[in-house]
């Protein structure tokens, strides 16, 4: 995984029209090697058994200082709240993912292979390193440290692309609504 550049294109309480976003800008991607990544903060034992059913070996710690993660072989129920994550996860599994965070702080990373050229502020197609979007889940920020009732939909470019994302968000009938962030992992 690399570092990108977010910028926030939508902030809705309607977890359905967040989604609808997503996949109209998924339509101007080049989606070949389409994968998702998903991170979530999981404070209670029923989120965790549906996590774990849906991404058996997904990746967790102990949220703060405290010890206990999956590199140890320990039992995530016994160190709640923990952050956990899956990476290169089908695309299938994002509405089953959605279901079982419930109402925890989440994010699902859709990671593919490139954006499409925006000549109209001088660009050509993008590769892979920044083509994401994520819709943040009950959060407003990619690090899932903003609880929030609604959800955030970012496009992500390259830093030296800025100028992308608001070209992106205008391809989808919206604007920026925000500044651009530096995203985790």
């Amino acid at each position: 995984m690399s570092n990108s550049y977010a910028r926030p294109i939508l902030r809705t309480t309607d977890l359905s029209a967040g989604l609808r976003v997503v996949e109209r800008l998924l339509a101007i991607a080049d989606l070949r090697d389409l994968e998702v990544d998903f991170e979530v903060r999981v404070s209670s034992a029923d989120v965790l058994a549906a996590l774990l059913e849906l991404i058996p070996h997904a990746w967790w710690c102990a949220e703060g200082d405290r010890d206990g993660s999956s590199d140890q072989g320990d039992d995530p129920a016994a160190h709640l709240p923990v952050r956990l994550r899956g990476w290169a996860m089908s695309p299938e599994t994002v509405e089953p993912f959605i279901k079982a965070v419930g109402d925890s702080p989440a994010t699902v990373r859709w990671d593919f292979m490139g954006w499409p050229e925006a000549p109209e502020v001088g660009l050509g197609a993008g590769g892979a390193r920044g083509a994401f979007v994520t819709l943040c889940v009950n959060v407003r920020d990619l690090d899932l440290e903003e609880p929030a009732p609604d959800h955030t939909v970012f496009v992500h470019v390259k830093q030296v692309e800025a100028e992308r994302a608001p070209w992106l968000a205008a391809q989808v009938g919206l604007g920026v609504i925000g500044d651009l962030v530096m995203a985790p992992y």
